[in-house]
């Protein structure tokens, strides 16, 4: 298999994420929902255009141009995006049209502009890229789906490749989901955010670049499993659970944080240990935002200022889970 390399990270968040010196804070378990820290997009969309952009296509392009801008690259091959909600401020003003006009008179724009690939489309647009271009929509694996078909497409063709995952908050949807999880006995305990990552992955190796091992996906495994899981992904990639230096978890709060908890405390105890979600609460593709961390970390070694060590950063494990189900697993290495 030909070698897959990360030439740039660049991440729209909760945090300012955008801008490269990022102070990393916590977010407040206090609140339900916190929005993302929106750049000076102008500096990258014209005004017009801007216009009529939603908010998640808004970060979607600013993200995926500053990537390319960082990988010194004109237009990829392919463009390839995971989003698990797409476009829902459109989605809702078109439903909430649909209600008062008693289903008559409708406007499609609206409609038109709902659609889970609406960003990736516009990245194409913007670009001139005529490659190809697909977006996953597989809920809590769709940025993982999207990295896959990066990676096998390098394998097969392409040269270079923007991948990217995109979430954005909306404005009613994600308070009925807010309802449902009050409900549970182990509510969920950060915030809802929403957020843009992008990545320009080649198959040319550059002296700054950050390889990209493997990438796992599988649906269910059960908490007596995580443990052999995991072992069996290193194991595949010619690794033990003593070469991984640091490890991202998606934790949020809730019960099935247990899968988390049990290989922190089995496998990677003596390690460095971020619970990303903590830092860019929960959406879908949230992470690709733990993706953008693991890369910082091992291409800048000190760039998250809660290492403290001075221990190099050759091996990181991000491990993400949704409810037990929909488990994956990437695993990034210093070149």
């Amino acid at each position: 298999m030909k070698p897959v390399y990360i030439h740039s990270a660049v991440a729209i968040s909760a945090q300012d994420s955008f801008n490269l010196e990022v102070e990393f804070a916590r977010l407040s378990r206090s609140v339900k929902k916190v929005p993302a820290i929106h750049p000076i997009y102008r500096d990258f969309i014209s005004p017009s255009s801007l216009r009529r952009m939603a908010p998640v296509v808004k970060m979607g392009v600013a993200a995926a141009k500053k990537a390319l801008q960082q990988a010194e690259l004109t237009a990829p091959d392919a463009i390839i995006t995971g989003s698990g909600m797409g476009c829902m401020e459109d989605t809702e003003k078109f439903l909430n049209t649909l209600i008062a006009n008693n289903e008559s008179f409708l406007t499609p724009t609206a409609f038109i502009q709902s659609t889970h690939n609406t960003v990736g489309a516009q990245i194409a647009l913007d670009l001139k890229c005529k490659g190809y271009n697909t977006t996953y929509v597989h809920g809590s694996l769709s940025f993982e789906s999207a990295l896959l078909d990066s990676q096998m497409l390098i394998q097969e063709e392409a040269i270079s490749v923007l991948v990217g995952g995109v979430d954005e908050l909306g404005t009613e949807f994600v308070d009925y989901v807010l309802m449902l999880e009050a409900k549970k006995d182990n509510p969920m305990q950060i915030p809802f955010s929403e957020g843009a990552a992008f990545f320009v992955l080649s198959s040319e190796k550059k002296k700054s670049s950050v390889q990209l091992i493997d990438i796992q996906t599988t649906t269910i495994i059960s908490e007596e499993n995580i443990i052999p899981a995991v072992k069996e992904f290193l194991k595949s990639n010619g690794l033990e659970p003593s070469d991984i230096d640091a490890v991202f978890t998606g934790n949020r709060g809730d019960a099935f944080d247990n899968y988390y908890k049990k290989i922190e405390s089995d496998l990677f105890s003596e390690i460095e240990s971020v619970h990303f979600k903590e830092f860019s609460g929960e959406y879908y593709t949230a992470s690709a935002f733990g993706m953008w961390m693991a890369y910082q970390l091992i291409a800048n070694q000190t760039s998250l200022d809660r290492f403290q060590t001075k221990k190099s950063f050759e091996n990181v494990l991000i491990y993400n889970q949704e409810n037990g189900k929909n488990h994956s697993f990437v695993l990034l290495s210093k070149c």
